[in-house]
């Protein structure tokens, strides 16, 4: 197995890589919208969406994959009202790869600031 690590506070603090790869397969942690310094990235659903997907495709890239082997996405939002633009960004990054797809509404994330957190599953090798 190998990880990759990113720049959330919360991997070391609760035990958890960004990403691992076991074989063809690679996992994608739940993904927030984090700057490098660790802080929350600003801005409406749609601009921290693209910071999530820009930690996903590193982390993925990092365990030897790209976009075009993303299988798998699931998107938790707080908001309903977000879903279109969350959604929009999803399609402008996956385009024709269109990985299966869940967004989900929950009640809050970890830091009131963020309006949306996303996983990953990627898939790498000939099979695919």
């Amino acid at each position: 197995m190998r990880r990759t690590e990113g720049s959330s506070p919360y991997e070391a603090a609760y035990g958890f890589s960004r990403a691992v790869r076991v074989g063809e397969r690679i996992l994608v942690s739940g993904t927030a919208p984090v700057e490098p310094d660790g802080s929350s990235t600003p801005g409406d659903a749609a601009a921290q969406a693209r910071r999530c997907f820009a930690i996903i495709l590193k982390a993925v890239e990092d365990l030897g994959g790209s976009a075009a082997d993303v299988v798998r996405t699931r998107m938790y939002i707080v908001d309903p009202a977000d879903a279109d633009a969350v959604g929009q960004v999803h399609g402008e990054i996956f385009g024709g790869v269109r990985p299966a797809a869940t967004m989900v509404v929950v009640s809050a994330l970890l830091r009131a600031e963020w309006l949306v957190e996303i996983e990953a599953e990627a898939l790498v090798g000939d099979e695919v």
